[in-house]
């Protein structure tokens, strides 16, 4: 039976969050830049409390640091994937994990710009009196 002919359930659609929820499990318990990432997150939700920053705001911070963890997944999950698949050294492997590491470079790149361009007036604004 191919997935098209099964009937839907519930109970197999609960399963599947079980799933999810054990993929973010592996990211933090294993996933070092991952936590890195989750740090510098707590970093800018307390830097974002207390400058009071706009809803606005809000929704970049959480677009752009969504991207950059959702980068970081699929970065990891590549690299699981190409060493199940060959514990030599192969080329083509090599060059897949390469772009997504840079998939993960662009994302915190723009992470790092979002945050600037939030952050830089608020800290002028601050020092200026």
């Amino acid at each position: 039976m191919n997935a098209r002919d099964k009937k839907f359930s519930v109970a197999e659609r609960l399963k599947s969050f079980r799933y999810a929820f054990n993929g973010i499990s592996d990211l933090i318990l294993y996933g070092h830049n991952f936590r890195i990432h989750l740090v510098i997150l707590m970093a800018v939700i307390a830097a974002g409390i207390i400058f009071r920053i706009s809803i606005t705001e809000w929704m970049a911070i959480v677009l752009v640091s969504a991207l950059v963890l959702v980068s970081e997944g699929f970065n990891t999950s590549l690299e699981h994937l190409s060493d199940a698949v060959s514990a030599e050294s192969n080329e083509k492997l090599r060059r897949a994990k390469d772009v997504a590491a840079a998939a993960v470079l662009i994302s915190a790149l723009a992470e790092l710009i979002t945050g600037l361009m939030i952050f830089v007036p608020e800290l002028i604004e601050l020092f200026a009196g």
